[in-house]
Parts: C-alpha cells; sequence; structure tokens
C-alpha cells in the first residue's frame, strides 16, 4: 500500500535523512536537520515522503513562492527517489501530491531546477510530467 504524508517532526525529518542524502550529499544529518527546521519556520517549507508497504521510499521539500515573475507559486527544492526504488512512479506521484497541493492553496504554477548533469530527471520532468523548460538558474558563491 503506497501512503503520502506531511513529515511534521524532527523523528521524521530524521527518517528521510537516508533517501534526501542521495540527492543533497553535501549534508550532514545535523546540518539537514537544521535547515529543515529552519525551512519550515521560515520559509513554509513542506517535508514529504512516499512510503509502499510502510517503508519510505521517496521525499520532496517544496515551499510555497511570491515573486513578480510568477505571482502565487510552489518551488519544488528537492525529489528523491532511494536509488534501490526508482523508476516505479514514486516520483511522479510525489509530484503529482505537489501539483494538487498547489492547486488546492491557490498556486497555479509548480517550478523547479535540476542540476545541468540530471539528463534522466530532465526527461522525466519534460517528457512524462509535461513541465516546460523556461530558464537556466544562475549561481555564484559570495
Amino acid at each position: 500500500m503506497v501512503l503520502i504524508k506531511e513529515l511534521k517532526n524532527e523523528t521524521e525529518w530524521k527518517a528521510a535523512f537516508v533517501v534526501m542524502k542521495q540527492l543533497r550529499s553535501h549534508l550532514d544529518e545535523v546540518n539537514y536537520l537544521q535547515l529543515v527546521q529552519e525551512a519550515i519556520q521560515k520559509e513554509g517549507y513542506k517535508l514529504v515522503a512516499l512510503y509502499d508497504n510502510e517503508k519510505m521510499v521517496a521525499v520532496t521539500g517544496f515551499m510555497p513562492m511570491i515573486t513578480l515573475y510568477n505571482g502565487r507559486s510552489i518551488w519544488v527544492c528537492d525529489l528523491v527517489t532511494d536509488s534501490d526504488s526508482r523508476s516505479k512512479g514514486y516520483g511522479e506521484a510525489l509530484l503529482n501530491y505537489v501539483q494538487k497541493w498547489s492547486k488546492e492553496n491557490g498556486y497555479d504554477i509548480v517550478s523547479l531546477s535540476s542540476g545541468l548533469q540530471r539528463v534522466d530527471a530532465h526527461r522525466f520532468y519534460e517528457n512524462k510530467m509535461e513541465y516546460d523548460k523556461v530558464s537556466y538558474v544562475f549561481l555564484k558563491r559570495v
């Protein structure tokens, strides 16, 4: 049985680290927990997990944003499926959850960025999920 639920406390966030670490390998558990807590408190970040037969197999993190170019929108910060559970529709199910949440809460755009090297993910977003490639994201460390 598949279940999708929002993770609301440190114990649940900690359980998600095993999966999230596969996407955010630069984070250790302490920094991850601090960032999740701060993002939830200050940015409205939501951390959501997909369970298959009570085993967490995928997670997503997203947050509402208001910008002049998109208006009220949702930004998908993180989307990852456990490496042993890929290509089973879990990423699609989580992204559909985010899109439904977005629509139900008055946000009519869902957007995300994806690393240039993640060609398979790009195919998934464009072909399977029907996302449009509309920009490049630039980053400078200061």
